[in-house]
């Protein structure tokens, strides 16, 4: 039986076959072609789409990466009120999204009691919806208030499961230990929990992105996000390399057949690094879009890393466009909750 075989019947693989198969492009048609047949065994040709609102730009930690850090005084700062949070689930909602994803940088400068008003407002308005939050590391307290007040899920991105790697991305205040009992703590209360890793960061090897998949199979979340790295000119890695697009479509199909069941975005940052990108993620194994409900105004300072992808496809705008370019590879977006199809349910 072959590596991909292997992979394909859910065996398990030893971590040397797994660096094979990521770090070797002879794999990746054969990758990509069983992972495409194994979500539509799972869920056939739909595409989920999630309305990302990003609510504000504000962030308190200092992660070398990120444009959002707290040490850039360049950026202008920006915080949503309830009110345009709420506009913004109203221009979605006739536009067919039935999930609503609420992002912020960490701290992002809301009270747990603004937060859980805005939760249930929009579950108040939209009861057939589902709210995603992905706020950071809070308290077991915060979480517990934020699910009781009706958000449904929660994504919360590892980064790197190497402790050395994260201590290369992350001051010292942070800990990859503090994050993964985050995502502990959310499994715990209730929430469908989403986790993931950044491909091609400063200082990432094979070995470190081994250790990222083995710790997802630790968790076992429901859904998982990657995504290349993109550099910030604002950043102490403004000099460093993207991530590469066929590394990160290897890893999406690598994903879709460990995990069967896994919601996987096709993400913004795939199509910043290639126009096409959010199609090929697609033919890999994904099988959500999440366009950008923000308001118009604001999307230009949630910028992440350099070039995003802020003003065509992704945006709620050009949903016709984004169906369009779905189906020209064979898939459909359709409205629905989109939740995750568990194994035997």
């Amino acid at each position: 039986m072959n590596l991909i075989e292997k992979l394909c019947k859910y065996k398990d693989l030893s971590d040397d076959d797994l660096e094979r198969l990521i770090d070797n492009r002879q794999y990746e048609k054969a990758l990509m072609h069983n992972a495409e047949e194994v979500r539509r065994v799972h869920y056939g040709t739909d595409v989920y789409i999630r309305g990302l609102i990003e609510i504000s730009n504000c962030c308190q930690n200092n992660c070398f990466y990120c444009g959002i850090r707290s040490d850039n005084k360049k950026l202008k700062r920006y915080r949503l009120t309830k009110e345009q949070i709420i506009s913004c689930c109203n221009q979605g909602y006739p536009l067919g999204f039935r999930t609503f994803v609420l992002q912020s940088g960490e701290g992002g400068f809301f009270s747990d009691e603004e937060l859980c008003e805005i939760i249930s407002g929009i579950k108040t308005a939209y009861p057939d919806c589902a709210v995603t939050l992905s706020l950071g590391e809070k308290s077991f307290a915060s979480y517990r208030s934020f699910f009781d007040a009706g958000a449904d899920r929660y994504l919360l991105r590892h980064e790197t499961a190497d402790e050395e790697h994260y201590r290369l991305l992350h001051p010292q205040e942070m800990t990859l230990e503090n994050r993964r009992q985050c995502l502990i703590n959310l499994k715990k209360i209730g929430f469908q929990v989403g986790s993931g890793f950044m491909v091609g960061s400063p200082g990432q090897t094979i070995k470190h992105l081994v250790r990222d998949l083995r710790f997802l199979q630790e968790l076992q979340p429901d859904m998982i996000g990657i995504g290349p790295y993109i550099s910030h000119r604002d950043t102490p890695f403004y000099d460093c390399p993207n991530g590469e697009l066929h590394l990160c479509l290897r890893l999406i199909a690598i994903l879709r057949l460990m995990f069967p069941h896994a919601l996987i975005p096709s993400t913004t940052a795939l199509g910043s690094i290639t126009e096409n990108g959010r199609e090929l993620g697609l033919t890999a194994g994904a099988n959500v879009v999440m366009p950008n409900l923000s308001p118009s105004g604001v999307r230009k300072l949630y910028e992440i890393y350099n070039n995003k992808l802020s003003t065509k496809e992704e945006a709620a705008e050009a949903i016709l466009s984004l169906k369009q370019r779905v189906a020209s590879v064979g898939y459909n977006i359709i409205t629905d909750i989109g939740h995750v199809k568990k194994a035997g349910g």
